[in-house]
């Protein structure tokens, strides 16, 4: 636990939240400043402070649970579905990996996270891009 971090004090329940479960070595509870209510931020309860330090294997158990609590809000709100987001770095305002679930409903007007969009200027520059991004895999 990282001393000074809301997401580890939350996880172990010496920081008020609304929390939704914790289990298995993660925690789930409502964000404080919802995009729309029912917005949860799943975390594991160990800090980790970005997706690069998150052990191999956590990695499926943490979204694991993003996937049962992007269905239990559906379930919970009859929403039409979720977004699922993880800011890794840049706009990770509490430096602590997690996981967002927000419940979506056809025409909620969200706008935001996934634009403006670009588009590559030719076939020729997203190969480059996709060839970078295979060698960097190595």
């Amino acid at each position: 636990m990282s001393p000074s971090c809301i997401f580890c004090d939350i996880a172990k329940g010496t920081a008020h939240a609304a929390v939704v479960v914790r289990e298995g070595g993660f925690a789930a509870f409502l964000d404080a400043r919802p995009v729309f209510k029912g917005h949860v931020l799943v975390v594991p309860a160990e800090h980790v402070p970005d997706l690069a330090a998150l052990p191999e294997e956590s990695v499926g158990p943490l979204f694991s649970l993003a996937r049962r609590i992007a269905l239990a809000v559906e379930a919970a709100f009859g929403s039409g579905g979720a977004f699922l987001c993880l800011n890794n770095k840049v706009s990770q305002s509490v430096p602590h990996v997690h996981v967002h679930v927000v419940p979506r409903t056809k025409g909620d007007g969200l706008r935001g996270f996934l634009w403006p969009r670009t588009k590559y200027a030719s076939d020729e520059e997203s190969q480059d891009y996709a060839r970078r991004i295979s060698a960097a895999l190595k």
